[in-house]
Parts: C-alpha cells; sequence; structure tokens
C-alpha cells in the first residue's frame, strides 16, 4: 500500500481530476480543498498579497496504481509549467 500526496495550485484542480477520470485511477481520496503554504513556486496564502491557494489530495493505491498517478502527474506538471504541483510517496 502507498500514501501519495499531491499539493498543487487550485487553478489545475479540475484538470487534474479530469484526468484521473480519463485514466480510470483514483476512486478513493481525501481532499483539503484549501492549504495555504510557500513552495518553490512562491507562497500561497490566499490573501491580498499572496492571493492564490493550493488544495492537498491523500490517495492510499497499490503501486499500479500510484505508477499510473506519477504518470498523469508528471503529463499535468509538462502542460502546467508555471503552476506548483508536486507529488509525495510514502510507503
Amino acid at each position: 500500500m502507498k500514501r501519495l500526496e499531491i499539493i498543487a495550485n487550485r487553478s489545475i484542480q479540475e484538470d487534474m481530476f479530469d484526468a484521473f477520470q480519463k485514466a480510470d485511477i483514483v476512486k478513493h481520496y481525501t481532499l483539503y480543498p484549501i492549504v495555504m503554504g510557500a513552495g518553490n513556486s512562491g507562497p500561497r496564502m490566499g490573501d491580498h498579497i499572496w492571493p492564490e491557494e493550493n488544495f492537498c489530495l491523500i490517495i492510499y493505491c497499490e503501486k499500479p496504481e500510484a505508477e499510473q498517478i506519477k504518470l498523469v502527474i508528471s503529463e499535468l506538471k509538462a502542460f502546467f509549467t508555471n503552476e506548483g504541483i508536486k507529488i509525495f510517496e510514502m510507503l
């Protein structure tokens, strides 16, 4: 069993879920719809100075699905080059 955490700009959330649906993956997950913080893509604080926000998706899945998810995320990162998209994998 793998645990994946995806943190990304809210602007790509719908595209991400569309890509998961197209690939027929990520049927079960936990979504934190608004998360704030600062990473390599800059602050996302949801305020008047740093207005953007992130979301966090937590997925528990088996290794084959985790590999498919990572592939979809890499495709999204290649398309949305200016948006912060990070994936973290834990055993």
